[in-house]
Parts: C-alpha cells; structure tokens; sequence
C-alpha cells in the first residue's frame, strides 16, 4: 500500500488507515525501528511482558547454587582477594 507523506510542522508522517491499526493492534503508542534501511512500526510492548507466565510454564525451581559444584582452579586457591 503507498501513501503520502505528509507535512507536521518541520516533521513528516504517514496516516494509517484504521483496518490497518486495528489489525496490527496499534493502541496509542507504536515502536519505531529501522532494521535493514525498514521503518518497522510495532505495537508497544510492555517491558518483560509474559515474563511471569513462561516462568510458571518452566516448572518449580530448586534453589540450589551451581557455583558449589564447581571446583577451585590456581586463581581461586592463590591470586583471589576479597
């Protein structure tokens, strides 16, 4: 689809017709991007957004330190210092 573009203030900017909004699910606020010389419009995203539901989907979590298990190498016995 082309469009113009279309003079605000010293600015550019495109009108997007509304079946287009409603279908990519644009609220208020877009991201903007430019990926290989693209303008990528995406919805806005909420930072870490199903962060909580993939980490209940991964299972219960055992709370154990991995660090414990790995031995101590020549820097860790003789150059470490707190």
């Amino acid at each position: 689809m082309k469009t113009e573009l279309v003079r605000i203030g010293n600015s550019r900017g495109i009108r997007i017709p509304k079946p287009l909004i409603e279908q990519c699910g644009f609220g208020d606020e877009v991201d903007l991007r430019i990926e290989n010389e693209c303008l990528i419009i995406s919805p806005e995203r909420v930072a870490r957004e199903g962060w909580e539901e993939k980490f209940r989907a991964a299972g219960p979590v055992e709370d154990e330190l991995l660090l414990g298990t790995v031995s101590a190498n020549q820097f860790d016995r003789k150059e470490w210092r707190w």
